[in-house]
């Protein structure tokens, strides 16, 4: 089950989008969710084309070392967000090329919905 129809399970307000190489390929917004949404996958997408590795685990690298974006990496959050919820997509032999990112839930929620989704596409 992809992530649209997941949310449409579950009733969830979420945006989700689909980057590759700086190419967006899938928007969607359901309804209940604000331009506000898309603000945040782009600083998501922002941390994870940085330092590929999943939004979530740089803020979990963050809290644990008791610095912020600024102090760690001299980054801006008005740019960066490292939240949960967006993922890259690493092809084997060549790297990260984009990001799977979901917005609109709490940050654990959304990193949870697309490691579930991902996890299931890859058969785990």
């Amino acid at each position: 089950m992809g992530i649209i129809e997941k949310a449409k399970k579950d009733d969830l307000a979420i945006t989700t989008d689909i980057t590759l190489n700086g190419h967006q390929l899938f928007h969607y917004a359901f309804d209940g969710t604000s331009p506000d949404n898309d603000q945040w996958i782009i600083r998501k997408n922002r941390v994870v084309n940085r330092f590929h590795k999943s939004s979530y685990h740089v803020g979990i690298e963050l809290q644990e070392s008791g610095k912020t974006m600024e102090e760690s990496s001299l980054l801006s959050s008005f740019e960066y967000a490292a939240h949960g919820g967006a993922f890259p997509i690493i092809i084997k032999n060549v790297g990260v090329v984009g990001t799977i990112t979901v917005s609109g839930l709490a940050q654990e929620d959304d990193h949870a919905l697309v490691l579930a989704v991902i996890k299931e596409f890859l058969g785990l």
